[in-house]
């Protein structure tokens, strides 16, 4: 399917960087997301004075702009962080494939349910980051995709060390 090796799994990490990172991760994460919390609530705070500057043409369609790449930008897991699974399960491909596969079911059962309710689908793509599929590999990811109609969004390119972005392939009647 894909004969770059960056669609393989990746090498488990070491144990005591993973340990270093796991620790890191708990005293770092909650400040992290107070942070986040914080800015988000000056955004709103700088919103509501700004109110009388929605007078200049444009405001306030910047200031929206601004808010969806700060959205975009900053994740609520970061690259840098290590869950506790993660650590109990590094280089475990079952537990990868099983988060993988998981993930998959619970969009296509969204996208079924929308489709059966005859309501719009989830916005897309749907993005799967480097630490659900680790252990397994992006290639992986786009076989268990396309065994339930998905397919590698067309849009948003896919990076397979970061990244992979998946969307449904469109219904036929």
């Amino acid at each position: 399917m894909h004969h770059d090796d960056s669609w393989g799994p990746l090498p488990p990490r070491p144990a005591f960087s993973l340990l270093i990172r796991f620790v890191l991760t708990v005293l770092l994460l909650p400040l992290w997301w107070a942070l986040i919390v914080v800015i988000f609530l000056g955004f709103i705070a700088f919103g509501i004075v700004a109110e009388i500057l929605t007078v200049i043409p444009g405001f306030e369609k910047g200031f929206l702009g601004l808010i969806d790449k700060f959205g975009d930008s900053v994740k609520m897991w970061p690259a840098w962080c290590v869950t506790l699974p993660e650590l109990r399960h590094e280089g475990d491909a079952a537990f990868y494939r099983a988060r993988v596969d998981k993930r998959i079911a619970a969009w296509t059962a969204k996208e079924l349910a929308a489709q059966k309710a005859k309501k719009a689908p989830p916005p897309g793509p749907h993005d799967i980051p480097v630490r659900e599929y680790r252990g397994v590999g992006a290639g992986y990811v786009v076989e268990a995709a396309r065994a339930r109609d998905w397919e590698l969004s067309h849009d948003r390119h896919s990076d397979p060390l970061r990244v992979v972005r998946l969307r449904r392939l469109p219904v036929t009647d």
